[in-house]
């Protein structure tokens, strides 16, 4: 039974000593296939159940919302309320089950792993609709394995790129699959015209020297949404599809993630890149909110979701650059287009504003001259970008103020000048450009600023400012850990799941980035590199990001709700409009949150606020 459940989360991370406490508690129990183990709304559980052979079936309201198999574990949401299960649980065959005590599995769902596995087996049933009180969901994208409409087309590595045009000719596909060093690769249309045509090259070049290798997969049991949020952000339009031998069975495309929907992130981009006036981009940039809440409804991953609006609003401001630029005329100096804060992240939710500035090298030109076009030319873009539905920055941290545009070498020296004696505005500054991406320009502003970066890592004051910034804000999670609501104002009696949960765990993330000398700038990027570079301890850099993952979902979703019902979305949340699954989620997840700014605060020395 040890070996058993130290293959299985929670019990995957814990001492010998404490899952041989495990094993001493558990008992085996044998259910016949169509046995309720679970009743919904019956008696709560008394134990966590852990499925050792067999299969049981997750019904809510008579419907089957999900199959658990052998290592999977269920009854913990009743188990730590106390309260009666909120779906069915029944044998689908003949299985076996280990049921560890009450007081024992609550010690392992205390712990920081047992909290990641709890909110993370929330988010899975939240996503599966398993919280029928909550808003329901759309009906799922079908497994991309469903899509395939073609096996597999080849070619050998030997063949000329003439031969392998020909081929996508005759058998009508625009890609091939390559097999290649134990691997495959993959040449596609575009890649006979960019990498052949284009370069002028042999039409007898062979095609393993055009194609692209290794290529990513998908499992054919992907849902379309992850695909088309994957392969938008990669800025791909093929993926091979494998099947669980990992034999590649087929490649699905960007059309066939078309066929899904008419509201598709490729199809927004591409109208927003064929816009040729203001007015077309503003209107393709309109279509945003319906695209999101397709996403949405498909279930897909939520943090991806939040890096496809990104993506979107990058390529609405590339747009609106380029027809500034036509009617502006040339710019006198080159220049670089900063995207700063969640949208440097790529982490933008359907609520969201604007966050850039601008870096430029002026060369022996005139300050005036150089100011006065960027400021005709930012103004066009941060008017344009608010008409599509992107407003403009309350604290006017936007290219558009002139204190937004400077020449490189003074953000750099603005930049370490913020990091060697911050202050309290200081850090609070240096926070908010530390994330930084750049969107457009001829300029290569990013190398020199990532050196400034780079240097705080050393920086003790600096770092000890970033982690009180960490602390300024608390989880929404009061005695007992009862969800603490605001109390007055516009949004009395709801959470803020942004400022008391998402906001938190980006800060955090952040500072543990500058202690490890981490340069990746998303929070889940950066959980995951300052755990490798062992400033913070795995388990809990897996349970902040599963929160993160769990306050996005929560957050989609309501403000989703609210652009169907035809109200501007925020990040307030009713809790009662809430099923128990998420309210649950939320307390384990802010619990998360505190947890984990305790132990910032013990480790750099620094009070909360």
């Amino acid at each position: 039974m040890a070996t058993f459940l130290s293959r299985h989360p929670p019990f995957d991370t814990l001492s010998a000593e404490a899952l041989a406490s495990v094993v001493k508690a558990a008992q085996i129990e044998h259910f016949p296939a169509g046995t309720v183990i679970l009743q919904e709304q019956g008696e709560p559980a008394r134990f966590l159940y852990v499925v050792r052979k067999g299969a049981v079936e997750l019904l809510a309201e008579g419907r089957l919302y999900d199959l658990l198999d052998e290592g999977e574990a269920f009854g913990q949401f009743s188990l730590l309320d106390r309260e009666s299960p909120t779906a069915t649980v029944r044998a689908h065959e003949d299985t076996l089950c280990y049921l560890i005590d009450a007081e024992v599995a609550d010690r392992v769902l205390g712990t920081a792993a047992g909290q990641t596995f709890v909110i993370g087996t929330l988010r899975e049933r939240l996503a599966a609709g398993y919280d029928v009180a909550s808003e329901p969901p759309g009906a799922p994208y079908r497994p991309v394995g469903g899509l395939l409409r073609r096996d597999v087309i080849s070619a050998e590595p030997g063949m000329s790129v003439a031969e392998a045009a020909e081929r996508m000719a005759a058998e009508r596909v625009s890609s091939l699959l390559v097999p290649m060093r134990d691997g495959w690769g993959i040449v596609t249309d575009r890649d006979l015209r960019t990498r052949v045509l284009a370069q002028h090259r042999s039409a007898d070049t062979p095609v393993e020297e055009i194609a692209t290798f290794p290529v990513k997969t998908l499992a054919e049991d992907a849902l379309a949404g992850e695909a088309l949020l994957a392969m938008f952000a990669e800025g791909v339009h093929h993926f091979p599809v494998t099947q669980a031998d990992g034999s590649v069975i087929g490649v699905v495309t960007d059309t066939d993630l078309m066929d899904v929907g008419r509201h598709t992130p490729f199809s927004i981009r591409s109208a927003i890149e064929r816009s040729r006036t203001p007015e077309a981009v503003i209107a393709a940039g309109r279509e945003l909110p319906d695209v999101v809440c397709a996403l949405v409804a498909a279930s897909s991953e939520p943090v991806g979701v939040g890096r496809v609006v990104a993506l979107v609003v990058d390529a609405l401001t590339r747009q609106l650059l380029i027809l500034g630029i036509e009617r502006f005329g040339e710019p006198p100096v080159p220049w670089a287009w900063l995207a700063l804060g969640s949208a440097a992240r790529h982490e933008q939710a359907l609520r969201t504003d604007q966050d850039h500035a601008l870096a430029y090298d002026p060369q022996d030109r005139s300050p005036e001259d150089i100011d006065r076009y960027f400021a005709e030319l930012t103004a066009f873009v941060v008017d344009g970008l608010d008409q599509a539905g992107i407003p403009r920055c309350a604290g006017d941290v936007m290219a558009s103020n002139p204190d937004l545009r400077r020449p490189i070498e003074k953000w750099v020296e603005t930049l370490r000048g913020w990091i060697l004696a911050p202050g309290r505005s200081g850090s609070v500054q240096s926070s908010i450009l530390y994330d930084f991406r750049q969107v457009a320009g001829p300029l290569d502003a990013e190398p020199e600023l990532e050196r400034v970066i780079g240097e705080a890592r050393d920086n003790e004051v600096f770092v000890r400012h970033l982690g009180r910034r960490a602390l300024d804000d608390r989880p929404p999670t009061g005695f007992l850990r009862d969800l603490v609501v605001q109390r007055k104002g516009e949004h009395v009696g709801r959470l803020d799941v942004k400022r008391g949960g998402i906001v938190i765990v980006g800060n955090l993330a952040r500072v543990h980035a500058v202690r490890a000398g981490v340069s990746a700038k998303g929070t889940l990027d950066r959980l995951k590199g300052a755990a490798a570079a062992g400033v913070i301890e795995p388990d809990v850099a897996r349970g902040l990001a599963e929160t993160f993952r769990f306050l996005w979902d929560v957050r989609l979703r309501h403000q989703a709700a609210q652009v169907r019902a035809g109200q501007p979305p925020d990040d307030f949340v009713d809790p009662s409009t809430l099923g128990s699954v998420t309210r649950r989620g939320l307390k384990e997840a802010f619990s998360v949150i505190a947890r984990a700014q305790r132990s910032v605060a013990l480790e750099l020395g620094v009070r909360r606020p």
